[in-house]
């Protein structure tokens, strides 16, 4: 493209304004309407929409981290050890696994988790913690897995 004059070359704004265009219509492209077609509404609701993916990233940790929880709680329940407890007496007596690999095994390999939840009991016994949550009543907990051996 030649230009004869400085006032026409400004005002061609060139390909850059085309890809930078492009890249917005294709964020926008499953909206409805004039959000799809029109650029002057459809970058504000791209922005708004991205805003939104970054704020949904980290909440989405947060409410896996609160499941994870959730479900180890649930499994120290069931087996009648507290949570802090069940923590502590597993990092002494090194057995390091996170909250994710933890709620995995009380979901889905709940023998594993027994045998997890008796080591932690154990360790708790011989040091002393004395926060070991006795549960009399074992009939209100109900495992869809495991059967109480009465």
């Amino acid at each position: 493209m030649v230009f004869t004059s400085l006032v026409n070359y400004i005002r061609a704004r060139g390909p850059d304004e085309f890809w930078r265009k492009r890249q917005i219509f294709k964020l926008a492209a499953h909206y409805v309407g004039r959000r799809r077609n029109c650029y002057s509404i459809a970058i504000k609701n791209v922005h708004r929409a991205l805003v939104y993916s970054t704020k949904g990233r980290k909440l989405k940790k947060l409410d896996m981290g609160d499941l994870w929880n959730c479900r180890v709680r649930a499994g120290c329940e069931e087996h009648g050890i507290d949570y802090y407890t069940f923590r502590e007496s597993l990092a002494r007596e090194n057995i390091m696994l996170n909250r994710k690999a933890l709620s995995e095994l009380a979901c889905w390999e709940p023998y594993t988790f027994q045998s997890l939840a008796e080591i932690a009991k154990q360790r708790a016994s011989n040091d002393g913690l004395n926060c070991l949550n006795r549960i009399e009543n074992k009939d209100r907990i109900v495992s869809r897995m495991l059967k109480n051996k009465k």
